[in-house]
């Protein structure tokens, strides 16, 4: 697989690094959503979140949560939103797993909204059949 992500994991296209280690690689988002916006990547391939094994993934998370703190207290942001985008239909662009550290001020403009479908569902419905294929 080689996708914009890899290729500059191999070096293949420069990029704005501030992290990196045997496993993870973060750099600056070149949108820059917001001051700092910054993707954790694993350096293993894997397309997306559903793909990618625990190790992995809990290397890229960690790595998420201290670059976060990193980012709030340098910016001294008001919040951060951790976002990953899991498929085309959920907005993911390039099939490689990562992971955005999204970093929030006061009017930054920034809009991540839930439409609110309540008593649209039966959640008892749903939750027995979210449970009927959780794997154990």
């Amino acid at each position: 697989m080689s996708d914009i992500f890899c290729k500059i994991i191999n070096g293949e296209i420069s990029s704005a690094k501030i992290y990196e280690d045997e496993d993870v690689l973060a750099i600056l988002d070149l949108s820059q959503a917001t001051k700092g916006h910054t993707l954790v990547l694993s350096k293993k391939h894997f397309d997306n979140l559903l793909e990618i094994d625990d190790y992995d993934y809990l290397k890229v998370m960690s790595t998420a949560k201290e670059l976060a703190k990193a980012i709030v207290k340098t910016f001294n942001a008001k919040g951060v939103n951790i976002l990953n985008n899991c498929g085309e239909a959920a907005g993911q662009t390039i099939m490689h797993f990562h992971v955005h550290i999204i970093p929030r001020y006061e009017d930054d403009d920034l809009k991540i909204d839930f439409v609110d479908h309540q008593g649209k569902f039966d959640l008892n419905k749903l939750k027995e059949e979210i449970i009927k294929n959780i794997e154990k």
